[in-house]
């Protein structure tokens, strides 16, 4: 049996009634809930002997409580008093009796600076999008202010396995159902060392104060992979209670830098660290250099692509984002742009000198193919924007600052055309980089910024940044 103090940490809370005022004679039931807790978080232990049982166990609950009372910078008294209940009552974590920044005991690390980290499976309470980047930005928190560096791994064994389960998941302890324990991980090992492993039977969320943040217990989590055991510094990541912060304002506290840099030293980089070529770089929303490669919309959704990854804006505004390939398995990456035709309900994407055309997520049989299946003559080496007006059945196909127009339903190009973006689109004098339309809208992106249109008038209405459809 592995010993649950230096191995495993817990993020747990015990649901309790807590009486409205301080409790002078507490109920059996506070006293056996205090008793669990107790025996679970700070190793109380049964008493055997049968004749000195009743003043034994007395006497060690009321050290066990003084232990936590002193942790948690109460006072000592020993006695279960509402203070201490409500404490107990809060989501923590399972090896409290340290002071500041702990490590695990012996002291366990890893002993290279280049871990690999894979997520097994998922909560049905968030997108596969938000629990991918609510796990990178949790390994983040550590890998900026340390030389470590995490890869992700799609198959085989990371160093940090990260799994949701319920009840019995396949170690030693067992998940307890709603409102109990949160998650707990091993501290670095071989084997099961490093895994973290996430109650299924808890809601967590992206940003919600509703529920747990996934980002904020992961993080915790993390730092127990890592080698860091509790804080009683409060506000420190490592504090044994879970509380809500806002993970866009979040930086990590001094006291957890000072404790995985006790194990790890700082990062010493002081020149941009280079992208590994195997390892996509995750575009940024608010980087204000920004410059989509493709916009389009799809079955109601709008998609925003750049290099391997694209963003997915639900109606209802809410924004992940997704490799490329978990979507698209036969799709290219650096794609040029992207249009739907929803009346075929087709989705074309345009590289170089080819278009894939998608049903959903499925390549349809016999592309990709040439642009000039479209009717594009062969001097055309890429288009640069495509977008799809519904209502006319117009594909409007743009080459920097001339665009053609091609009917979908006659499937050939519209005479008259290429025409200059701008005798079509007023004050459009750059050339058109991404395209989409948007509630009676057509939006024309020029590098960082994006130009609205009347879709029928063609009228210059605003330019806007082009991260306007964008979480930033």
């Amino acid at each position: 049996n592995m010993r649950i103090p230096s191995q495993l940490c817990f993020l747990a809370s015990l649901v309790l009634v807590i009486h409205a005022g301080p409790i002078s004679q507490p109920s059996d039931k506070d006293e056996a809930t205090a008793e669990h807790y107790l025996k679970s978080f700070y190793n109380l232990t049964d008493v055997t002997d049968e004749t000195t049982a009743v003043r034994r166990e007395a006497i060690q609950l009321t050290e066990k409580m003084k232990e936590m009372q002193k942790f948690f910078g109460f006072k000592v008294t020993g006695k279960l008093d509402k203070e201490t209940m409500e404490m107990m009552k809060k989501p923590r974590c399972g090896v409290p009796d340290v002071a500041a920044y702990s490590t695990f005991e012996g002291k366990p690390k890893w002993q290279t600076n280049k871990l690999t980290y894979r997520i097994l499976n998922y909560t049905p309470d968030m997108s596969v999008a938000e629990v991918d980047t609510s796990m990178e930005k949790a390994l983040q928190v550590w890998a900026k202010v340390t030389p470590l560096k995490f890869t992700r791994i799609y198959s085989g064994t990371a160093d940090i396995m990260i799994s949701f389960g319920t009840r019995y998941h396949g170690d030693a302890y067992p998940f307890d159902g709603p409102q109990g324990t949160l998650a707990h991980a091993f501290a670095p090992s071989l084997a099961i060392g490093g895994d973290a492993h996430f109650d299924d039977d808890e809601f967590f969320t992206f940003r919600s104060s509703k529920g747990f943040v996934l980002f904020l217990v992961a993080a915790h989590e993390f730092g127990h992979s890592l080698g860091l055991s509790h804080s009683n510094v409060r506000g420190a990541l490592m504090f044994p209670t879970y509380s809500f912060t806002d993970p866009n304002h979040f930086s990590l506290p001094s006291d957890d830098i000072r404790g995985i840099q006790s194990l790890y030293g700082p990062n010493r980089d002081r020149t941009p660290i280079q992208p590994d070529p195997e390892v996509p770089t995750t575009p940024n929303a608010c980087d204000p250099n920004l410059i989509l490669d493709a916009v389009t919309t799809l079955r109601g959704e709008t998609m925003f692509f750049k290099d391997s990854f694209f963003w997915r804006r639900s109606p209802s505004r809410s924004v992940t984002q997704l490799p490329i390939k978990r979507f698209w398995l036969n799709a290219p990456n650096n794609i040029d742009a992207a249009y739907e035709d929803p009346v075929q309900d087709k989705l074309f994407f345009f590289k170089g000198r080819q278009v894939w055309a998608f049903n959903g997520i499925n390549l349809v049989p016999g592309y990709p193919k040439t642009l000039s299946s479209f009717g594009l003559p062969s001097s055309v080496r890429k288009v640069s924007a495509a977008v799809h007006v519904k209502s006319s059945g117009k594909t409007l196909l743009f080459i920097d600052k001339v665009y053609y127009s091609y009917d979908a339903r006659a499937k050939k190009m519209d005479r008259r055309y290429p025409q200059r973006v701008e005798s079509g689109f007023s004050e459009m004098t750059g050339a058109v980089t991404a395209a989409h339309i948007s509630n009676g809208y057509i939006y024309l992106y020029s590098g960082t910024n994006v130009y609205e249109f009347g879709l029928y008038s063609k009228k210059y209405l605003r330019e806007l940044k082009n991260n306007f459809f964008l979480p930033c």
